[in-house]
């Protein structure tokens, strides 16, 4: 098939098939995550912002978490809620090589991202009268635009390899656009795209893991030499937050790949592997707001003012 016509060129996604007495309550199940997802994270980034206490090298990263988060989940829930209700599941090429850019873009970063959260932490409790000096705004920024930079970048050759490809079916065997099910759609061979697939993801996960495992190592190493009860206490708040993050997202990765591979019935392990994406963006503000006792803190002052303020409104309204 020429790809000259990728613009009109559509797609059948595989889609979720549920029994009609379980679509709409997935639907407003999913609907109702979503909104929690949007409400929390988009709050936390809102409250880190106004508040200048917040505006720290360690929030400013999990403001980057958060963003993308957001970003990944309104990647795939909206059309796949879309899908849910309707018989016809189509989409353009164009559109489904964009939403697989998207999400293996969002993907990357929050490894990358989690890979800088974790050597905030080791400046912050292996270095810390340097701390202020190194994790700078500047330094942060520049962190940031590196984490997104690399995933944008390794992203874009592993799709650039898929759409060179001529395509000669149009069924996409997935209930949403990712690379491997992009050039399932060759009949050409991908040997190539399946070594630098599979490269990739070794490559971003061990270089994650290692990351963070020698972070970790060194912070765990400097507790035991300096046995500081102050010192131990910091490092169990802040790096157990983190490390809850982190395990939250290989896991659900990590399922994600057994959902796609076990024999269950189908719609129902689409659900479970749809869940992988959103139970961890829903978690990761309350993991943290409520392990971090400064945020906690904001958290517990900014909603009693507001209930406080609406006790007040409702009072004036009744009188």
């Amino acid at each position: 098939m020429d790809n000259g016509s990728d613009i009109g060129y559509m797609l059948q996604l595989e889609g979720v098939d549920l029994a009609p007495q379980f679509v709409y309550s997935v639907f407003f199940s999913l609907l109702f995550t979503y909104l929690i997802l949007m409400f929390t994270n988009t709050g936390l980034m809102v409250l880190i912002a106004m508040e200048k206490s917040l505006q720290q090298p360690m929030y400013l990263l999990f403001c980057n978490l958060s963003f993308n988060d957001i970003m990944e989940n309104t990647n795939l829930l909206p059309r796949l809620m879309i899908d849910l209700l309707s018989s016809e599941r189509y989409i353009s090429y164009v559109e489904c090589v964009i939403q697989a850019f998207c999400n293996h873009t969002f993907s990357a970063a929050a490894h990358t991202i989690l890979m800088i959260m974790a050597f905030d932490r080791y400046v912050a409790i292996c270095n810390p009268l340097r701390y202020s000096s190194i994790m700078t705004t500047s330094m942060v920024v520049k962190l940031s635009a590196g984490a997104w930079g690399s995933a944008l970048l390794m992203v874009s050759i592993l799709l650039g390899l898929t759409i060179r490809l001529t395509r000669c079916r149009s069924f996409l065997m997935n209930m949403y656009c990712d690379n491997a099910s992009l050039f399932k759609l060759s009949c050409q061979d991908v040997s190539i795209n399946n070594i630098f697939g599979l490269s990739y993801t070794a490559l971003l996960v061990s270089s994650s893991l290692l990351s963070v495992g020698i972070t970790y190592f060194k912070i765990v190493t400097v507790c035991f030499t300096k046995k500081s009860k102050e010192l131990n206490s910091k490092a169990l708040q802040t790096c157990s937050t983190h490390l809850v993050l982190y395990m939250i997202m290989l896991w659900s990765g990590f399922l994600t790949i057994i959902f796609h591979r076990i024999q269950i019935y189908s719609g129902y392990r689409k659900l479970m592997a749809i869940l992988c994406h959103v139970v961890p963006a829903n978690l990761n503000p309350f993991i943290y707001a409520l392990q971090t006792k400064e945020l906690k803190s904001k958290v517990k002052k900014l909603f009693y003012s507001k209930v406080i303020s609406f006790h007040f409104i409702f009072i004036v309204f009744i009188v």
